[in-house]
């Protein structure tokens, strides 16, 4: 995964050797993944970076350490969080994993009228939470890439777009405090503002922000693992 010249170029993205580094020694071994098309990884390469979607390189960078980590992707695009919670969150619990991802909610959060329904959204994934940490799971949360516009939205949405994904990262922000869970926020990471990380799609993002997000996640977990002063950021923008 240290193959590709952008990626290993990129201030924003792991140095190589860094993922092996701040996951040495971690306890996990059985990483599942719920949520929508974020956890599902719908993306598009772009040359130069791994074509692994966000929660696989995870994953992947999770079994390098332990090479007997079992890995469970629920994900599924288009999926708002009633629907993450009701059709996956028992096969999760099942599954009986001790790390868990959790990323919902963007389909609520384009949709119409998401200011009247937020509440039971966050509703919906602090239900999700709650019971997998019930479980003694350890869960990730994320904010996900706020853009300045979403082009693929239908002209009569698109100048409240940012304002509602905004505002589900803000409150996601929030459940994660309140839950005492290992947040990733990209909302306002610095590639979000750059439309050239994001799929032709409009709304999902490509490799590059796939690995960024990967990149966020697996430091977010180094930093559990070990104090913050010996996590490793050695190259600047």
């Amino acid at each position: 995964m240290t193959d590709f010249a952008l990626e290993a170029a990129d201030p924003y993205c792991l140095d190589p050797g860094e993922a092996g580094k701040l996951l040495d020694g971690h306890p996990w071994r059985r990483f599942a993944v719920l949520g929508d098309s974020i956890a599902e990884g719908v993306s598009e390469p772009v040359p130069g970076y791994s074509p692994l979607p966000f929660a696989d390189r995870v994953a992947a960078e999770l079994a390098a350490v332990q090479p007997d980590l079992q890995y469970l992707n629920l994900g599924r695009r288009g999926l708002r969080a009633h629907e993450v919670r009701a059709g996956q969150l028992d096969a999760a619990l099942a599954w009986a994993p001790d790390l868990a991802l959790v990323a919902c909610g963007a389909n609520d959060a384009l949709r119409p009228g998401y200011e009247t329904r937020a509440d039971d959204v966050d509703a919906d994934k602090a239900a999700i939470i709650s019971a997998l940490q019930g479980r003694g799971v350890l869960v990730v949360t994320v904010s996900i890439f706020v853009r300045p516009a979403y082009p693929s939205l239908p002209a009569w949405l698109r100048p409240s777009g940012t304002e509602r994904m905004a505002a589900l990262g803000a409150r996601t922000a929030a459940i994660a405090a309140d839950l005492g869970t290992v947040h990733v926020d990209l909302a306002r990471h610095p590639i979000a503002s750059a439309m050239d990380s994001t799929s032709t799609d409009g709304l999902h993002g490509n490799a590059r922000a796939q690995t960024v997000a990967a990149t966020e996640t697996i430091r977010a977990l180094g930093a559990l693992l070990s104090p913050p002063s010996t996590t490793l950021h050695s190259r600047e923008p």
